[in-house]
Order: C-alpha cells, then structure tokens, then sequence
C-alpha cells in the first residue's frame, strides 16, 4: 500500500508532544544514563524543555534530535520511526496509527 508523504510539521508536533511527555512511544536510556541516579530527573526536564532546534541539528525540521549539556557533560537524544511490530522503519512518521516512536537518551560519547 502506498502511503503519501509525510507531513513535516505533523511530525514535528508528534515527536515535540512526545518529547515533552515521554507519552505516545518508548524512552529508551543507556545504562551511563541510567546510573545518574537522582540526577536523572533533571535531565529528563532538560529534554523535555529543550527548544533549541536548528538547521544544523534539525535540517528537516521534525525535531528528532537534540544535544545539550547537563552537570558538564554532553548528552543526545533522537528519535526514531518504526512500524508498529518494530520490526522496520514507518512507512509514514507521520501516522500514529502506522509509527512506534521511539526516544533514545544516551551520553555523547556513547554515540
């Protein structure tokens, strides 16, 4: 079946929504992450507060990926688009119905 393409700005406020409530699609976090212990909540609200989208990190403007510095330390976060079974890629990202989102948090260096 073919799908039409996706809608950028759909995208965008899909994974912006998600971002911010870590609701709709699966946080995945590495275990250097997740050894922060009590300081991980204030990470997770760096994340869910971050704003600072640009052509060089967000070239397609869906808001997939970001990368700030928390307690000294660089960290990233992406998004990525799957079908339903996760097993591929969404044919359409834009599409809950079709995509399992799925927010990956992980140190720069894990990268």
């Amino acid at each position: 079946m073919k799908h039409p393409a996706p809608d950028k700005k759909r995208i965008q406020y899909l994974n912006d929504r998600f971002r911010k409530s870590f609701v709709g699609g699966r946080v995945l976090m590495t275990s250097s992450v997740q050894e922060l212990g009590r300081s991980l909540d204030g990470l997770i609200q760096e994340v869910q507060s971050y704003s600072n989208f640009s052509g060089g990190n967000d070239p397609y403007g869906e808001h997939d990926f970001g990368s700030l510095e928390y307690q000294g330390t660089r960290y990233f976060w992406k998004i990525d688009y799957f079908d339903k079974n996760m097993e591929h890629q969404s044919p359409d990202p834009s599409s809950p119905e079709l995509t399992a989102r799925v927010m990956t948090l992980m140190r720069a260096d894990e990268y």
